[in-house]
């Protein structure tokens, strides 16, 4: 068999960092590490061709050379999908599809011949053994959770590596939380399964020995969802592999907003090499939390919260939402002045959408404020559901509120803000790539000649240089962020 494994084209939103990675010379900020697990999957004896339309285009040659197309994404990527699945169509090519999209809103693609859904350690096997026989079903599905110990080692050969700023790595998936707008235990369930000490590290050395070096993203959606496992086992092996390899990742990855009670965690967290944390935030509202069963919210200082974990040596991405049922007229008040406050640079504010399957979306559905599927694109401005405050109104005190966040003179405010606030690990004191360097210089030219603004990035530089010398590096990767943030801004306006 020839197996042409595609990955839909990401839009160019708040976490595409299209263009923040033109600094770099990337084409994309993360691999699919969804489809390079389904590549591991297959036979060995069959030939693979990976086509990530972030990085590169689909020719026709590749279409024509394949038996069967496999494809999988997100429903921010739907349009892609469904215009791959119509040149396939055109050449009589069979389409297996996959992935939380079609997990969940299969309705949204047409054409599709073959869909394995749900986790395809299950699924997958049971639709291989099918089409050799052949006898294949429309739909394969499950409500059982595999067994990660179970999973393959991802086929990261097939990938063009420095066409992208992160490469993506699983140590578990599972939420042991209920948040009632998300559907990550919809697909992956409460319980948090983790790979072995011994599977996770030898991944870790597979893209070791296949030359990368550099940010490695670990894409769990609660990576201390299994607290005792990741302390116990992971983080002390992991200490041990980064010292024997000369450390040469550094990781990124999403956790809970709790992890800030526990110090030992965060330590060894850090000195195995972590760097930066997504936390869902969501609101400093109490009663939009408890709304959304966001439990473990509840009740705490969330800003306190934030400043111990940048006071570790985490640098904290968070995620917010406005338009709960619950949040007052002044949310967007209450929101920009927690997160100037918080220092947190990268901060996704959207509103809120129900995703297909949640319990939100259940909610709605019976109270008839269903409006459309969500588009999947956080950041769009638009949702999904009549909300209870005056629509209008909403939206247009969501733009300004964006605008605000991520205008020069407030940005690089709170990118102050972090850098007094934000302790830098010892390990990466005086460590700056090349790609670091190049970046720089043309910062110099993009943020501190061209663009609007350009005074308040000049003083930023001059007050990191002159007050947190070895923060420099880091001040000028945030700025770039920055820039991509406007850029997403400006398309709301």
């Amino acid at each position: 068999m020839n197996i042409l494994l595609v990955s839909p084209l990401n839009p160019t939103t708040f976490w595409s960092f299209r263009y923040a990675l033109k600094f770099i010379n990337k084409k994309s900020s993360e691999p699919p590490l969804g489809l390079l697990t389904i590549a591991a999957l297959l036979p060995k004896d069959w030939n693979l061709k990976l086509v990530d339309l972030n990085v590169t285009s689909l020719k026709n040659s590749d279409l024509e050379w394949a038996d069967y197309l496999f494809l999988g994404g997100m429903n921010i990527n739907v349009q892609s999908m469904r215009e791959v699945i119509q040149r396939a169509k055109k050449i009589g090519l069979p389409v297996v599809a996959g992935g939380p999209l079609a997990t969940i809103d299969r309705q949204l693609l047409d054409d599709v011949d073959y869909f394995v859904l749900n986790e395809a350690e299950i699924t997958l096997p049971q639709f291989l053994a099918d089409l050799q026989n052949g006898t294949p079903k429309k739909i394969y599905s499950t409500s059982e959770f595999p067994d990660l110990t179970k999973s393959p080692i991802p086929r990261w050969d097939l990938l063009q590596l420095d066409k992208y700023s992160d490469i993506s790595i699983q140590f578990s998936r599972g939420c042991p939380y209920d948040c009632d707008f998300c559907n990550v235990t919809l697909l992956n369930g409460h319980r948090p399964r983790t790979k072995s000490t011994e599977q996770f590290l030898t991944e870790l050395q597979t893209i070791y020995d296949l030359g990368w070096r550099g940010s490695v993203f670990i894409v769990d959606d609660n990576f201390i969802g299994n607290r005792k496992v990741v302390k116990h086992e992971i983080l002390p092996a992991l200490i041990d592999w980064m010292d024997a390899h000369g450390r040469p990742f550094s990781f990124i990855t999403q956790a809970s907003v709790n992890l800030a009670d526990d110090e030992t965690l965060m330590r060894l967290m850090v000195r195995a090499g972590f760097d930066s944390v997504f936390v869902g935030i969501e609101t400093p509202n109490e009663e939009s939390l408890s709304e959304s069963n966001k439990k473990q919210n509840e009740g705490r200082d969330l800003l306190t919260s934030i400043k111990v974990m940048q006071s570790y040596g985490l640098i904290v991405s968070g995620g917010f939402i406005v338009g709960f049922d619950h949040d007052p007229p002044d949310i967007f008040n209450i929101q920009e002045k927690f997160i100037q406050r918080s220092g947190i640079i990268t901060a996704m504010v959207g509103l809120l959408n129900a995703p297909t399957g949640t319990r939100l979306y259940e909610r709605l559905k019976k109270e008839g404020r269903l409006l459309r599927t969500m588009s999947g694109d956080n950041m769009d401005g638009d949702t999904n559901f009549i909300p209870k405050m005056d629509f209008q109104f909403l939206k247009k005190s969501y733009r300004n509120l964006i605008d605000k966040l991520y205008e020069p003179k407030e940005f690089y405010a709170r990118l102050k803000v972090f850098l007094h606030d934000y302790h830098l690990p010892q390990w990466k004191s005086g460590r700056t790539s090349f790609n670091e360097i190049k970046a720089f210089f043309k910062t110099l030219f993009v943020l501190g000649l061209w663009e609007k603004g350009r005074w308040q990035y000049w003083k930023v530089l001059l007050y990191s240089l002159f007050k947190f010398p070895q923060k420099f590096p880091l001040a000028v990767r945030l700025s770039v962020y920055g820039y991509h943030f406007r850029r997403i801004a400006r398309k709301l306006a």
